[in-house]
């Protein structure tokens, strides 16, 4: 018969790594698994912002901006939820309400923010306040007096 060391720490460890692959198995439930993408770009005076939210109604997206903070909200509903012959044999896809939110620059115009959806991909187009805008001054050369 050997005689093992009880090593109090590994059998610790080994509860950690089971819990934590239980947490990770199938359920998209939370925000963590599921963020928005998105892609930010800049064109002269105008920011854009790309966000990709597949599978989304438009009906189901609020984009707001409060305190120079731009939050763009949605939700993914479970089509089979009011279905009880549904039964997953695969579910993937997440569903329920997620968000996202942006710190924007305080030269942005917040009044005149546009924003379109189209194929799943939602287009937030932000200019820049005109009163911040650089502005190039012309000088007028005066004659001379000399002469």
């Amino acid at each position: 018969m050997t005689t093992k060391l009880w090593n109090p720490l590994q059998e610790m460890r080994m509860m950690e790594n089971l819990a934590n692959r239980l947490w990770q198995s199938n359920d998209y439930s939370s925000c963590e698994d599921w963020n928005i993408s998105l892609d930010v770009m800049k064109k002269g005076d105008t920011f854009a912002v790309a966000a990709s939210l597949p599978g989304i109604d438009a009906k189901d997206i609020d984009v707001s901006i409060e305190d120079n903070v731009l939050t763009i909200r949605a939700e993914r509903k479970d089509p089979a939820a009011d279905d009880k012959e549904i039964t997953y044999l695969v579910n993937e896809r997440p569903v329920g309400s997620f968000y996202r939110a942006l710190r924007l620059p305080e030269t942005i115009d917040t009044s005149k923010v546009q924003s379109s959806y189209k194929d799943g991909v939602l287009m937030i187009t932000l200019p820049k306040a005109e009163e911040l805008k650089k502005k190039q001054i012309k000088i007028d050369v005066a004659p001379s007096i000399e002469g």
